[in-house]
Order: C-alpha cells, then sequence, then structure tokens
C-alpha cells in the first residue's frame, strides 16, 4: 500500500467533518433554516474534527503534526491572546477574542493534520467554491431587494452574520476567484465541474461588486494578476483573466467606479476617514503599550483613551497587522508575522510541485489578495484566514511529501546485469 492509499484511509470522519466545516462558512445554514440555529452546527462539526483526530492520534500513539515553526507561532500567538486578559484595558471581551482564537487554532492544526493528501485538498477547497455561491446569492439578493434603510450607507450590499459587513463579504468572496479560476483552467475538470466553477465566479464578481468594496476590488485584482502571472499556460490564464476584467468593466455600475475614485479624496469620504482615526490610534496605542498593547480584542474599547478629539465613533482597526500591533502589540505581530508569511510561503513553494502546483497557485493568488484586502479591513478573528492558510500549509507539506516519496523510488534496471571483478578481464 502506498504512501498516498494509507493517508486516504486516515481521519475519514474528521475529513468529512472538516470539509462541512468550509462549506458551513459560507452556507450560513442557520439563516434561512432558523430551526437550526441552536444546533450551531460550524462549531459542531469543527470540534467533531478536532475531536476525531485528536482521538485517533491519543488511541493508536500517532505524533500530532504541529506544522514546524508557523504551527509553534500561531499557538503561541494565541497563548499571548489568552495572557493579554491580565492587562487587557476590556478583560472580558478579551477573554472571549482569546477562546475564539484558540478555536481557530485548532481548526488549523486540524487541517494540517487531515489534509494530507492532492485528492482532499482539492475537495476541501471545491467545497468552499460551490458553498461560495449561497453567500453570493445572499448578497446579490439583497441588492436587489434591499432598501436604503437596510442597505449600508443606503446602497452597499451584504448579507447575514459575518458578511453583514460588505467588506467581509467581498474579501471572503474575493478569496474564492483564484480557487474556482485554478479549477476552471485544469483540462482534468470534467465540464460539469468546470460549468459549477464558472458560475461560482460570476456569481462572486457580481457580489463584490454590490458591495461597493475598494479593498475587495484592490485584493481580487492583484489575486487575479498573480495568479495569471504565475499559471504555466499563461496565454490560458492571461485570457482568462481578460474575460474576468472585461466583466467587471461591462457589468459594474456606474457608481461602482465612482466610489473606487473617492480614494483620491478620502478627506471627503466618512468611511475613508474611519480608517485614518483608526491608524492613528493604532500609532498611539503603539507609542503608549508598544510591547503587548491593549489586549486582543480591546481596540474599540481603548478609543476614547487615543482617538483624536473629532473621532466621536470607534472603529476597528482597519488592517490587521495594524489591529495586532494594538491590541498584541509589536511581540504579537512578530508571531503573527511567523504565521502569516510562513503559510503564504508555503503556498508559492508548493505551487511549483508537478502533483498539487495547479491548485497551490490559485491558494497563494487568493491569500496574496486576501491579505491586501485585509490591509483595509483587519479581522484577527476571520475563519476564513484560518482555514486559507491552513490550506496553503497543507499544499506544502503535500509537495515536500511528493517530492521526499519521488526522491526515495529506486530507479528499475532495465536489461541483463553485468557485474566485472575490478583489475580482472572476468565478468559475470
Amino acid at each position: 500500500m502506498g504512501l498516498g492509499d494509507k493517508a486516504e484511509r486516515r481521519d475519514v470522519v474528521s475529513f468529512y467533518a472538516l470539509t462541512a466545516f468550509a462549506a458551513l462558512l459560507y452556507m450560513v445554514p442557520q439563516a434561512w433554516i432558523p430551526a437550526l440555529a441552536p444546533l450551531r452546527l460550524a462549531l459542531l462539526t469543527s470540534g467533531l474534527a478536532a475531536g476525531f483526530m485528536a482521538l485517533r492520534r491519543v488511541g493508536r500513539a500517532e505524533p500530532l503534526y504541529f506544522d514546524g515553526l508557523r504551527g509553534v507561532a500561531l499557538l503561541c500567538f494565541a497563548g499571548l491572546a489568552l495572557a493579554s486578559v491580565t492587562w487587557s484595558v476590556n478583560p472580558e471581551v478579551s477573554r472571549f477574542t482569546a477562546i475564539e482564537l484558540l478555536k481557530l487554532t485548532a481548526i488549523y492544526l486540524t487541517l494540517v493534520n487531515v489534509v494530507t493528501t492532492p485528492k482532499r485538498l482539492a475537495v476541501v477547497c471545491g467545497a468552499v467554491v460551490v458553498a461560495s455561491m449561497v453567500t453570493s446569492q445572499g448578497v446579490i439578493h439583497t441588492y436587489f431587494t434591499g432598501t436604503p434603510e437596510t442597505l449600508v450607507e443606503g446602497y452597499r450590499a451584504h448579507w447575514v452574520e459575518v458578511y453583514a459587513d460588505p467588506n467581509r463579504s467581498a474579501m471572503n468572496l474575493a478569496l474564492v476567484v483564484p480557487l474556482a479560476v485554478a479549477f476552471l483552467a485544469r483540462k482534468e475538470s470534467g465540464w460539469l465541474w468546470r460549468g459549477a466553477c464558472a458560475l461560482a465566479i460570476a456569481m462572486a464578481v457580481v457580489a463584490i461588486v454590490f458591495t461597493y468594496s475598494r479593498g475587495g476590488f484592490i485584493g481580487l485584482s492583484v489575486a487575479m494578476a498573480l495568479w495569471a502571472l504565475r499559471e504555466q499556460k499563461k496565454l490560458r490564464s492571461v485570457l482568462l483573466g481578460t474575460a474576468l476584467a472585461l466583466g467587471l468593466v461591462v457589468f459594474a455600475p456606474k457608481s461602482y467606479w465612482e466610489r473606487n475614485q473617492t480614494v483620491a479624496t478620502f478627506q471627503e469620504d466618512a468611511s475613508a476617514m474611519g480608517r485614518v482615526y483608526a491608524w492613528q490610534v493604532t500609532s498611539r496605542i503603539s507609542l503608549d503599550k508598544p510591547l503587548l498593547g491593549v489586549g486582543v480584542g480591546a481596540f474599540r474599547y481603548a478609543w476614547h483613551l487615543y482617538a483624536p478629539p473629532q473621532a466621536t465613533r470607534a472603529y476597528v482597526a482597519h488592517n490587521v497587522f495594524l489591529d495586532v500591533i494594538g491590541e498584541l502589540g509589536w511581540l504579537g505581530l512578530g508571531l503573527f508575522l511567523l504565521f502569516a508569511g510562513g503559510a503564504t510561503g508555503g503556498a508559492f513553494e508548493a505551487s511549483r510541485n508537478s502533483r498539487v502546483g495547479w491548485l497551490a497557485r490559485g491558494l497563494a493568488a487568493s491569500m496574496a489578495g486576501y491579505l491586501i484586502c485585509q490591509l483595509f479591513a483587519g479581522y484577527i478573528l476571520s475563519a476564513h484566514l484560518y482555514v486559507l492558510f491552513g490550506l496553503a500549509a497543507c499544499a506544502q507539506r503535500i509537495a515536500r511529501a511528493a517530492e521526499a516519496e519521488e526522491s526515495s523510488k529506486v530507479p528499475e534496471v532495465k536489461g541483463r546485469l553485468v557485474a566485472s571483478w575490478e583489475g580482472s578481464n572476468h565478468a559475470a
């Protein structure tokens, strides 16, 4: 039995639970079937995945894979968040945030322990692509049925729960597009699956347009440009990217482009000025508490202590790296950069592999676009971030295992083996 076959037989229940969790992130079934809300399906499936993975490791005395330096950095980052309760300006909020971060850390570690074959990696990514159509449909439906009173700022579409924020709707849909494009560009994908991916791409782009998210637009543009540049068949990838760009130009409403042009006159835009004020608050927190910050999750609760007089409304940090600096100081930022940088580098390394490179290139593009979005909307507690980074780490681990397996194979000797005695003319 080969290594791939053995991996396919391990953690089967945990893998299915993980796949369901990844899909539930986008499907949010409790939004359209309220009776499911008490079940907390996302928590249930993630708990089952982590639980069955841990039980197998304990029951069969198998080691738990901690994903090297980046995994240790994530564990230390979560530990620092939990410790910040002791110095936080709002200990209760910090305690809640730290517990949620520990859950996300468990999901990440479960991913890197369970998604160990190219097939499993493709299945989880495919589940994300298909499930994203539910979120896209929700955002599109809100745009057409909403009123100025129900739409954010009177015109920006959104959906429910985490997607109630248009920026989060846009960034979480933007990460799906490169993955779907990677499936679409792969000849081995069946025509039915490629059609589903094309539909998911179209719906996601339309939904992003309807959110009017400037960060989402920039992140999607960077992601698709990166994918096209790194894809091996450049002509086909450029044609796909061009078609996507033309569709955006043709179908995006005039008001979408008008909002993106306000970047040049940000002083007149209340949303843009909210970001400026948030960054000023981060700067002042860093000067006051540079090493450890004000406590995880406590940024908005420290607003009144550090904001300029004209900034009367408290915002989030609007930049994930500045959010980390404000809440967990430069120590926290160092740990987060080790984690994020390691995962991103892993995706780029795996993109050169012959077995998973096609999908790793999509993951690398998604991560680049997602991090661009996070420069404008900082959310430490984003399950999408930890799932995406976990899949990138899985791609690297799979690629390295495949390369090790290839290098360990003894080349087959063809023909009759002839051996001679050194220093003689005899042969056998």
